[in-house]
């Protein structure tokens, strides 16, 4: 076990359910600022904690990458279930104590998880579960065994109580969504695949507890007579006002003004690295694959690059249409030299109307397990989040800096299904030309060669990766045949990632820059 804690927040709660013994009451707002109860004197009995349960899933990612791209098993034992549906686990049985001396809380609940793919080379086994407060935080703890090493009662995932409040009633509690978060010694539990600090799933915590003694009625208060309230009156005017005539706009003599005109894109780039994330499960350990970029898409930082924008810009309405050139193709997953993971995107297109942004793509597909491809065109692929205002010109350039990309339904199909429709993808940064002297934003596009993606992998393909993808370091120490380590790949990827994919990731928005308005040469990267 852990060393001891001071769990004052959840203390709190406990404490004020003891000491009101009633079966419906207000607790105080847990992390909010209110001050636990003051330690009771030494001697007094500890509060029993029962029937408690803990339903947290872990990582909703990883649970997609083990079934999905790993082929692998999950399995709940020892008194844990798994909700249908590859949900999220509920362990049980729940016990533990509260000292009103020393405010410390521990719950220990019944049953295990093991996550295993033959495929992908891995077993996690996760034991013995814990949760412990203190003040608004605290931690949920585990035994934590990788490829049979094992970690015994570790911190795995730091809790936050801030602004959680509990339901109460017949001497139960329920503390729902508590964010969680993996800690550094959580990170080592799975081999550095993701970074301390990685959002993990919320949990829910529900426990009984019993006081020990006869409840302790709360007074009544007295009803007091009420006093009437003195009624407010208004004079309302009635009528027209006199003493005039309200005019009535007229219409000015004249010719209307023209009608607004579409103005033509004759130019323009297109920043955006579709997952962080997904790019790095894709050249990293697990994957071993590469980048392709062809038909005018070049690097551009930590994203690709789509050029030669054309379509049109209404600045009076805001609406836009602007497409690009250029192809990504992702291939990963080599068996007898073909690639089981190939995903290509091509003719994007962003389209702004009405208030309303989307990114529309060609997608050409895999399915990974009959090899068909599939081919959709004009696929809305994604949702934006346009800023206030839309899309504006400026000395004759339409520019969209940094726009949140929401995976569609329609998109999922891009991902086989493995990323649910809402998954967050890159931010997204658009400028295009209005006229054939206006210049575009400056900027250091790359125009090719081999090496890391994002600026995250190694310049082999399929090498171990050492830096970070959606905030989480991905990757290990190499592969996992050679370190029997989990393999990384980012946050939330498509059913391949860990920790969704190793992959889970949060995926951070990429970092987006422009290149010079000068076109380059259609080229291959090897990531």
């Amino acid at each position: 076990m852990a060393a001891t804690r001071r769990p004052r927040a959840l203390a709190a709660a406990i404490a004020t359910a003891a000491a009101l013994g009633a079966t419906a009451f207000t607790l105080p707002a847990l992390a909010a600022g209110v001050p636990a109860a003051a330690p009771a004197a030494p001697g007094a009995p500890k509060l029993e904690l029962k029937d408690g349960t803990l339903d947290w899933g872990l990582k909703e990612s990883f649970r997609r990458y083990v079934t999905g791209i790993a082929a692998g098993t999950i399995s709940a034992t020892e008194g844990a279930t798994q909700a249908t549906g590859n949900g999220p686990f509920t362990f049980t049985n729940g016990t533990g104590t509260y000292d009103p001396a020393t405010h410390n809380v521990a719950t220990d609940f019944d049953g295990g998880v093991r996550f295993s793919s033959a495929a992908h080379g891995f077993d996690i086994r996760i034991a013995d579960v814990k949760l412990v407060t203190e003040g608004t935080g605290g931690a949920i703890q585990a035994d934590v065994s990788l490829n049979g090493t094992t970690q015994d009662d570790i911190d795995l995932a730091e809790i936050d109580l801030t602004g959680i409040r509990p339901e109460t009633g017949a001497g139960t509690m329920v503390f729902k969504d508590i964010p969680a978060r993996l800690t550094a010694d959580g990170a080592k539990a799975f081999n550095g695949m993701y970074a301390a600090g990685t959002e993990l799933d919320k949990a829910t915590l529900a426990v009984a507890y019993s006081t020990g003694g006869t409840p302790t009625p709360t007074p009544t208060p007295t009803p007091t007579e009420p006093q009437p309230s003195p009624t407010p009156t208004a004079t309302v005017p009635t009528g027209a006002p006199t003493g005039g005539t309200t005019p009535t706009p007229t219409a000015p003599v004249g010719e209307a003004p023209p009608a607004a005109e579409d103005v033509t894109i004759v130019d323009g780039d297109l920043d955006w690295g579709v997952k962080e994330s997904f790019r790095s499960y894709v050249t990293g350990p697990i994957a071993k694959g590469r980048v392709e970029l062809s038909g005018g898409a070049t690097r551009s930082g930590a994203a690709y690059r789509f050029s030669g924008g054309t379509g049109t810009f209404d600045a009076d309405t805001g609406t836009l249409s602007a497409s690009f050139a250029g192809t990504v193709r992702f291939l990963g997953h080599e068996e007898a030299g073909e690639y089981v993971l190939d995903l290509g995107l091509s003719g994007l297109r962003v389209e702004v109307k009405d208030g309303r942004g989307t990114l529309v793509a060609d997608v050409r597909a895999k399915d990974r397990e009959t090899h068909k491809v599939t081919t959709f065109k004009g696929l809305t692929f994604a949702t934006l989040d346009l800023p206030a205002g839309g899309p504006v010109a400026k000395d004759g350039v339409v520019t969209l800096s940094g726009v949140p990309a929401t995976l569609t339904a329609d998109g999922t199909k891009a991902f086989g299904g493995m990323y649910p429709a809402g998954t967050a993808l890159d931010t997204l940064t658009l400028a295009v030309a209005l006229d054939d002297d206006a210049e575009l934003p400056g900027g250091g596009g790359d125009s090719g060669g081999t090496g890391g993606d994002s600026g995250t992998t190694g310049s082999t393909t399929g090498g171990s990766t050492g830096g970070t993808a959606g905030g989480g370091t991905v990757g290990g120490a190499g592969s996992l045949a050679s370190t029997g380590a989990l393999a990384s790949t980012g946050s939330e990827i498509p059913a391949g990632t860990l920790l969704s994919a190793a992959g889970a990731v949060a995926a951070a928005g990429a970092a987006v820059v422009f290149a010079a308005k000068r076109r380059r040469a259609p080229q291959e990267e090897t990531a």
